[in-house]
């Protein structure tokens, strides 16, 4: 391929290497250039040009990235993986399902050592995922790469080099032990914290049986268990092979497989099998619901894998658990950091289209003399959150001048664009959820057509937030408990946040993290009350309701 600058007159077919101005419009880069833009140019005084010119051997960057993504997965469903159409010299490979993600290290290696113009790029392996993910991505570096290289990647390269193994609906039993001094609070914490790990994993925890924290009691419990896996959590540490968790399995005909395993906080996890059924001795720390070693046995567990010696002391590399969004920060680190108030942006999502108003734009209907969209920018301004974010539609009409017009005082307001707006409420949560800074602790979701909606709600919230009890989604709630706006969402969502689809918000990131909400009660209705349709607006004006 040819790269460089080149006289206008002799740039007529060739790709556009950087974007440029041609009269009123903008020609980006990749464009294929005309006989009119090339006119354009000359009539503006430009005497040349930056363009690729892919030469005869040569494969376009689009039509390269699909010939390699259909070369590696000629029928990427049956490995539980969508492949996307190109784009920017781009495929990537999204999950079809739930479940763990599974990589050929090797075979990744082969393929980026044969030209660095082809590449490709993976989550790490065993990754846990969602439907709709994204694995992986294959990109084309230059506009064009030689037909040969792609031949040799293909060749080099095993097909199918990664997939993702969706978790099985399965069963688990677990059973608890306990001592005369152990709380009810603590086998109730770790019953519900369990359910919450297995549910994840589309397994059921069909029962659950507390015995003595004795050799024998344990044995027959295994003995009895029901479910197409064991887990054994005891009231106190298993400090030993021989100690009474792992000795109840061996004393009930199992077999133990390993005790320890190179993952922190995890060590204390052992392994071993009950007549073909897989035994999971729990560390304590299995009782909370971050992260640690047994988390890592369970997902490949669920997804059909088999765990044995070999692989927990693989899980060495990784195995340091430091704080990550799965995961808070460790114990001590918590304990030692004096309490601070956690750095927080509210976003204010007013990119919707006011259909079912029939016409008129619900966000500029009047609240206390003013629009219920600068009503809202104003209230979040008088919150406790550091800044706002408004979300606005890519024609925001008279929206924006309403958010620019709003009280702020010094709170810094930003509006970004839901390009894609029409596709839904989740669209502009997730143009949001992204656009996040590093140093942000926690995000709180307002919708903008709340009329009752106060600052004290917001600093509710806040002050509500505390990862450290696993407080990291804070949802404020009517008096008798009904759910409502606003929520905070702590970072470690921030993710999912930003792949969420449909008009279904973020209720799916709710859905699947029971384990983390907190439900703030706050005053009257103001929770619940969003106006959509005119009659829903005359009637709260009425004092009949929302």
């Amino acid at each position: 391929m040819r790269f460089g600058p080149v006289p206008v007159a002799e740039a007529e077919g060739a790709i556009l290497a950087h974007s440029m101005q041609a009269g009123s419009t903008k020609l980006k880069k990749g464009h294929i250039l005309g006989g009119d833009d090339l006119k354009t140019l000359t009539d503006q005084g430009t005497t040349t040009v930056w363009i690729a010119r892919p030469d005869a051997e040569d494969v376009i960057e689009n039509a390269a990235a699909e010939t390699l993504g259909h070369g590696l997965f000629p029928d990427p469903q049956t490995h539980g993986l969508t492949m996307t159409g190109a784009f920017a010299g781009r495929v990537n490979f999204k999950s079809n399902t739930s479940g763990l993600f599974t990589v050929d290290p090797a075979a990744i290696q082969a393929f980026n050592t044969v030209d660095p113009a082809i590449t490709i790029a993976t989550l790490p392996n065993h990754a846990r995922v969602r439907e709709g993910q994204m694995t992986a991505t294959i990109k084309i570096i230059p506009y064009a790469v030689n037909r040969a290289a792609i031949d040799t990647v293909l060749a080099r390269t095993v097909p199918a080099p990664f997939s993702v193994r969706a978790f099985k609906p399965g069963t688990a039993t677990l059973i608890l032990t306990r001592t005369p001094d152990t709380p009810d609070k603590i086998l109730d914490k770790s019953i519900r914290t369990l359910e919450t790990r297995l549910t994840a994993l589309d397994a059921s925890l069909i029962e659950t049986v507390t015995v003595p924290h004795e050799t024998a009691d344990v044995a027959r419990a295994v003995a009895e268990a029901k479910g197409d896996m064991i887990l054994i959590l005891g009231a106190s540490a298993t400090s030993d092979a021989a100690d009474t968790c792992p000795a109840g399995l061996v004393a009930a005909g199992g077999t133990l497989t390993r005790f320890g395993m190179p993952v922190d906080p995890g060590n204390l996890l052992f392994l071993g099998t009950y007549n073909t059924r897989p035994v999971i001795g729990l560390p304590g720390c299995a009782r909370s619901p971050a992260l640690n070693g047994a988390d890592w046995v369970l997902e490949r567990l669920a997804a059909g894998m088999e765990v044995g010696f070999d692989d927990i002391a693989a899980m060495g590399v990784g195995g340091l658990l430091k704080e990550i969004p799965a995961r808070p920060q460790p114990r001590a680190a918590r304990e030692a950091r004096p309490a601070k108030k956690p750095q927080t942006t509210a976003i204010i999502l007013a990119a919707g289209a006011s259909r079912r108003m029939r016409g008129t734009d619900k966000l500029l209907e009047q609240v206390d003399g003013r629009s219920i969209l600068r009503r809202t920018v104003e209230t979040a301004c008088a919150s406790r959150a550091d800044q706002v974010m408004v979300v606005l539609p890519p024609d925001p009409g008279k929206r924006l001048a309403e958010v620019e017009g709003a009280d702020t005082g010094t709170k810094p307001v930003r509006t970004i664009t839901a390009t894609n707006a029409t596709e839904g409420m989740s669209a502009s949560l997730a143009t949001a959820a992204v656009r996040l800074g590093p140093g942000t602790d926690a995000a709180i979701v307002l919708l903008a057509d709340m009329p009752e909606l106060n600052p004290a709600a917001i600093d509710s919230l806040i002050a509500a937030y505390n990862p450290a009890k696993s407080r990291e989604i804070c949802r404020a709630v009517t008096t008798d408990g009904t759910p409502g706006h606003p929520v905070l969402f702590g970072s470690r969502f921030f993710e999912a946040l930003g792949a969420v689809t449909g008009d279904i918000g973020a209720r799916e990131v709710l859905r699947a993290s029971p384990g983390f909400v907190h439900d703030v009660p706050t005053p009257g209705r103001s929770a619940t009350i969003d106006l959509d349709t005119p009659e829903a607006w005359a009637a709260w004006r009425a004092g009949e309701g929302g």
